[in-house]
């Protein structure tokens, strides 16, 4: 019997190419485009999964020509809402396709509850995706973007989304031209004008969101210059080893402290962990067993891993672990324990800090809200 060679074909994920801005009307959809015309002029083939033009009529103009997957439709609550079928996209399968507003939670009826998960359905299937987003968006700055803007986005993304892209291009533009161009009309109708310069736009706002932007970017040719040195083995002794430790109580409030540390260890170039110390035999809250899950959640989406440890000692437990992962960096928020707690076990942090060595302690400040 003559030998059988089994050729087993491996399936290659497509591509990920974001457009990221800092506010609406940058320019991010029109770009985006742009692109695509050009794509379909060299011969590629191009199709638009969905694209928000929001009443824009140029970025509307720029579609015409453009093959569009048609929507789905759903009914919810009594109204008529459209999606982007996904199903249709990967049965299609074109070579690339343009899928607009990452960051968008989907009507219920759909197979996942937002387009970032959509697009990575795509993604698998092997179909490259142009797709654009706002750096408010990303979970990492959620915090942040709240204290600049005293407005809590709802709709986040995990930061992994631009972290595994093929490509990441900002569209930028200056506040002032961005202002004049709301003036103008082109970003909203004249009438919703003043409401977004009051709010949203001001000029401030805008400043600092374009700071985030530049900043997220910068982070994410960092990140490919890494992966480029480790594959060409270029100076192995310019990489960190850093590892960083999150302690946190079981409430809401530590997503901040997450958050926070995340941005810390991005910036080491450290793997991390976040870590709670349960006391044995005790029984938390459901509403605490609840934050714990969608802490956990968040960790995961950050790329960490959450950790529950056992002991009687708070303190203890950190310092034994930190030990035992070699943490070069402990983040410990302001108020991890209550002061009926510190008077009888003992301050946590100072504990840490006299039992710890070689290992930098990070007391990350409470956040209040800006009462300006």
């Amino acid at each position: 019997m003559s030998d059988q060679v089994i050729t087993q074909t491996v399936k290659q994920r497509g591509k990920h190419k974001i457009f990221l801005g800092y506010a609406p009307g940058v320019g991010k959809t029109y770009t985006m485009l742009a692109e695509a015309r050009r794509r379909v002029s060299r011969g590629e083939d191009v199709v638009i999964g969905i694209v928000e033009t929001h009443g824009r009529t140029e970025t509307a103009k720029m579609t015409e020509g453009l093959e569009q997957i048609p929507r789905k439709i759903l009914e919810y609550r009594g109204s008529t809402f459209e999606e982007m079928d996904t199903a249709a996209v990967i049965e299609r399968k074109p070579e690339w396709v343009l899928v607009d507003e990452l960051a968008h939670t989907n009507i219920p009826g759909t197979q996942h509850a937002k387009r970032w998960q959509s697009v990575l359905e795509i993604i698998d299937a092997g179909i490259n995706v142009i797709s654009t987003v706002n750096v408010q968006h990303f979970e990492s700055l959620n915090d942040t973007v709240k204290e600049i803007t005293g407005v809590l986005v709802r709709e986040t993304l995990p930061d992994s989304i631009i972290d595994t892209a093929y490509e990441v291009v900002l569209i930028d533009l200056t506040p002032s031209a961005l202002l004049n161009r709301l003036k103008r009309g082109d970003i909203y109708a004249l009438a919703k004008v003043p409401t977004a310069l009051n709010n949203f736009f001001r000029q401030g706002n805008l400043s600092a969101l374009r700071e985030l932007a530049l900043r997220k970017t910068a982070e994410e040719v960092d990140e490919q210059m890494r992966e480029y040195m480790d594959q060409q083995c270029i100076g192995e002794s310019w990489r960190t080893n850093e590892r960083l430790m999150i302690c946190i109580t079981p409430n809401m409030e530590s997503a901040k402290l997450i958050r926070r540390g995340y941005t810390i260890a991005r910036r080491f170039n450290a793997v991390f962990w976040v870590v709670y110390v349960r006391i044995p035999g005790s029984l938390l809250p459901a509403k605490e067993e609840s934050a714990l899950q969608e802490l956990s959640e968040l960790t995961r989406n950050l790329g960490g891993e959450m950790i529950e440890l056992e002991g009687e000692l708070i303190a203890k437990a950190i310092v034994r672990f930190a030990r035992e992962h070699q943490v070069t960096y402990i983040v410990i928020g302001q108020s991890i324990q209550s002061r009926l707690e510190e008077i009888v076990r003992g301050n946590i942090i100072t504990r840490i800090m006299r039992e710890t060595n070689n290992i930098d302690v990070l007391v990350v400040a409470e956040f209040e809200e800006n009462k300006c």
